[in-house]
């Protein structure tokens, strides 16, 4: 009687499975940017409503959000760097430009003719949104009278309680821009830091000397300056590795911790990585990689054990305290206003899932804020509560705070009406062997009205990155949200989606991103493609003359070499901005220069890692989206592409769409791309 009750129930709910469309699935509006003003009564959050870009706010007791801002229309323009006055009353953001590559050319994805811009904005409740001056990267002083900005390499400062006109307030010689720019507690100092050809110093503008000291300067790379809460000294990070190498970055010349004294730039060491793993510096998703906490104590992030966790030791030096111990990973991390607890998001014991853990500044063990089958991200300490981001299988995104152990969203009535909550299918966790035996973590999407003895089309989607790792649920990245929205239209439309998280991406160890001979190194990511449609060909569900592949970016290039070396496994797919071939793209980054030529044997090797390579056993027809503004990914990858196709008679459609990004600014973009994919696979697979 219970299974027959069981299987009463999955009828019912496959029967009560409506059809959606893309628009419906793709409406939930994406939370991002969560922050909390001093003192903790106030939330600030940015909501992307199908392109219109707002911040919205929210404030004890009762805590119901409401829109800040009141743009209107899928223009294109983004908006990002949210920053609370002191005092709580305003929010400081930038509005335009590209928030990803900083001083390169404002894109203009919808051809307006009189151009775009990038400025700093200020927002006050009841009141029109005030410009400050064209930039980017805003930092409040504590004092409340004036926002640092940087616009093109050079910081600018505008007043918060007049109009006065932003003035430039360094002046840099050629060649040298700053970055990071972070307030002394006191507000009498700025520190940033100045980007010199081939090296980095951490500076210190005094306001009321009006000079420049810089802190312990050295050839080495110096980043991420952190004050004490005297404002007397500044701990940063001190590399001495020179610039990029090929390959895995298992281990490399250690990284260190320095402290300075503001006063003098006189320096000293705290604390330095051991060699071996951890050698390599890798971050967490903070707005601060150093944090000088209570007790004179510096939190940190470091891989030792081959894991990114969170490490303390005290300023005046010795052994690092490991905080949080085990076989996860550390990912968005906040600190309490009293400098003596830290709030993260981890997969601690759910390695397909993030939550919300808190541990002290000095000792652990932690403890988990939230578990469960849903996820949550970007925590931050709203006094006594804790507030963040969550999601499900089936529910998206959504701003929330905890209080007393209960969750409670901040602006329940975003979602739209009609999103298709009830439709969507919850992923299933499977693990698979790659092709040459790695075990590979995957999200299945069964169809609900998937019958037994049928076998349906298949289709893996690999993500981008690829320091990237999909979940069991709504992405906390943009892209990858829509992805996810994407996948889940197309179970729904009866295709079995496999969702794979490839080798060289995040979530599972440093060894596992650091995969030997990944990428332009010799591909080895492939294994994990041909082995995810050698499992989908085992299933009995499955129809094995039809799996396709589809992916962006990193996805596109893994699903180029799918279909280039694996016709035969993979019938159609869809190639969102790849890479095509390795050597071109090696070539014109920054870190090939300068005086960094590829060797002959490093570009025979990327360039047979790289689909292009392999035309001759190509066959499946493919469909080629790309904005031609891409600034992640040349254009000229799909251009080099779609000639080598026409020159093997390889069939091939291709969708352009004029003065797009990377990541496409516009909702119409992302519908546009979605359904040409889905049209494609419709006819093709």
């Amino acid at each position: 009687m219970r299974r027959l009750a069981i299987a009463v129930a999955i009828l019912a709910c496959a029967a009560a499975a409506k059809p959606f469309t893309l628009e419906q699935v793709l409406s939930a509006p994406f939370p991002s940017e969560l922050t909390v003003a001093p003192g903790g009564a106030r939330l600030a959050w940015l909501l992307n409503e199908r392109g219109a870009r707002n911040i919205w706010i929210a404030a004890a007791p009762d805590y119901r959000g409401a829109r800040l801002t009141a743009y209107t229309g899928d223009d294109g323009t983004d908006v990002g760097d949210l920053r609370w006055t002191p005092d709580g009353r305003a929010v400081v953001y930038v509005r335009g430009g590209d928030l990803e590559f900083l001083d390169r050319p404002d894109p203009n994805p919808t051809a307006n003719p009189a151009g775009a811009e990038q400025a700093v904005w200020m927002a006050v409740p009841g009141e029109a949104p005030r410009k400050l001056g064209l930039g980017h990267s805003p930092a409040v002083s504590p004092n409340g009278d004036l926002v640092a900005f940087l616009r093109a390499g050079q910081i600018w400062t505008a007043p918060i309680n007049t109009k006065a006109a932003a003035m430039q307030l360094i002046h840099e010689r050629a060649g040298v821009a700053a970055s990071d720019l972070v307030w002394s507690p006191d507000g009498s100092k700025l520190a940033f830091v100045s980007e010199r050809p081939g090296h980095s110093f951490i500076a210190v503008y005094d306001f009321a000397s009006k000079s420049i000291v810089y802190m312990d300067p050295t050839v080495y790379h110096d980043s991420n300056p952190a004050w004490s809460p005297d404002s007397r000294q500044i701990a940063f990070i001190r590399n001495t590795a020179t610039g990029y190498t090929r390959g895995a970055h298992r281990s490399g010349e250690p990284w260190a911790i320095r402290a300075a004294t503001a006063a003098d730039g006189a320096g000293r060491q705290i604390w330095k990585a051991e060699d071996g793993p951890g050698s390599v510096f890798h971050a967490v998703v903070s707005d601060s990689q150093l944090f000088w906490a209570a007790g004179d104590r510096i939190v940190f992030p470091w891989e030792r054990d081959g894991w990114n966790h969170l490490y303390s030791v005290a300023v005046e030096g010795g052994k690092a305290t490991l905080l949080t111990p085990g076989n996860f990973e550390v990912e968005h991390v906040a600190y309490s206003e009293d400098r003596k607890e830290v709030v993260y998001s981890s997969n601690q014991g759910d390695i397909d899932r993030r939550h919300i853990w808190r541990v002290g500044v000095a000792s652990g063990p932690p403890r988990a804020v939230t578990s469960g089958t849903n996820l949550e991200w970007t925590p931050v300490f709203a006094g006594a509560n804790i507030a963040f981001i969550h999601a499900g299988p089936r529910m998206p995104a959504r701003p929330a705070i905890q209080i007393g152990g209960r969750i409670k969203d901040l602006a329940p009535d975003a979602v739209p009406a009609d999103f298709p909550t009830s439709s969507l299918v919850a992923p299933e966790p499977v693990i698979y062997s790659a092709s040459d035996g790695m075990q590979i973590h995957g999200q299945l999407f069964l169809p609900a009205d998937l019958k037994p003895g049928e076998r349906r089309r298949a289709i893996v989607f690999m993500h981008g990155g690829s320091r990237r790792q999909m979940l069991l649920g709504w992405h906390y990245m943009d892209y990858y949200n829509n992805a996810y929205a994407m996948n889940q239209f197309l179970c729904s439309q009866g295709y079995i989606v496999l969702s794979i998280n490839y080798r060289s991406g995040t979530g599972y160890g440093l060894d596992f991103r650091e995969a030997l001979n990944y990428g332009p190194a010799g591909a080895s990511e492939y294994h994990d493609v041909e082995g995810a449609g050698l499992y989908l060909r085992s299933r009995p569900d499955v129809d094995p003359a039809h799996i396709g592949l589809w992916g962006g970016s990193y996805g596109g290039y893994l699903t180029a070499m799918g279909l280039a070396r694996g016709s035969d496994l993979f019938a159609a797919g869809v190639d969102f901005h790849g890479v095509h071939d390795w050597t071109n793209r090696m070539r014109a980054a920054p870190s090939a220069a300068p005086g960094r030529s590829l060797s002959e044997d490093a570009a025979r090797t990327a360039y047979e890692s790289s689909p292009i390579a392999s035309m001759n056993t190509w066959r499946s027809p493919v469909l080629v989206i790309q904005g031609d503004d891409d600034r992640n990914v040349d254009f000229s990858q799909s251009i080099e592409l779609i000639a080598a196709l026409r020159q093997h008679g390889v069939y091939f459609e291709q969708l352009v769409i004029p003065d797009e990004i990377h990541g496409f600014l516009r909702h119409a973009s992302w519908l546009r791309g979605y359904h040409a994919e889905a049209d494609f696979f419709k006819r093709k697979l």
